[in-house]
């Protein structure tokens, strides 16, 4: 990584399947792949068990990377409480090994994410695949989309804090400039709110 890049550890948090990605993102905000993988755990396991497994695996990442801030995907509405209960629970570990490890953290939605790569809020899975085995020039979509999804939430987190700030309009893809021009259109309203 050179020092004018930003590292960055996305997290898809989930109890049975944990995306983790890595990635270096330069001031001209493009991205290069430094790690990918999911760590799982048994749904048969206790759940403190499985929180053990999703933390150790985190804090591997953390040790062997060295990224410069954490970015997780912010827990969501579903139908299935179930789910949103595990899936809140593996998102507090991830924000508190990261607190622990001294590095900034913060939490995107998944229409945030997907906005910021594909340039729409409602991508599905394949859509977020391909755009990040173009953005990263990977020779094959990442799989499973648990691991596509990391890596989208790393770039967001990378794109959205600045490590492009100083980039032009032009250096941007189709997909960083929808979400740009998105960010203004938001900020624009938030101060104009009463």
């Amino acid at each position: 990584m050179t020092s004018s890049s930003l590292r960055v550890l996305g997290i898809d948090p989930g109890l049975t399947r944990c995306g983790v990605g890595v990635v270096d993102v330069d001031p001209a905000r493009r991205g290069t792949l430094v790690h990918v993988g999911v760590i799982r755990s048994s749904p048969d396991a206790p759940i403190g068990e499985r929180l053990a497994i999703i933390a150790a695996g985190i804090r591997e990442v953390i040790a062997a990377h060295q990224p410069d801030a954490v970015a997780v995907e912010r827990v969501f509405a579903q139908q299935n409480s179930h789910t949103v209960m595990g899936t809140a629970q593996a998102s507090g570990v991830a924000l508190l090994l990261a607190a622990e490890a001294g590095l900034p953290a913060a939490t995107h939605t998944p229409s945030e994410v997907k906005a910021a790569v594909t340039g729409y809020g409602s991508a599905d899975k394949r859509q977020v695949q391909s755009m990040i085995a173009r953005i990263l020039r990977l020779d094959a979509p990442p799989q499973p989309a648990d691991a596509a999804d990391a890596l989208a939430i790393a770039l967001c987190h990378a794109w959205r804090r600045g490590s492009g700030a100083g980039s032009t309009q032009g250096v941007l893809t189709p997909a960083q400039r929808a979400w740009a021009d998105a960010e203004r259109v938001a900020r624009t309203y938030l101060r104009s709110a009463p």
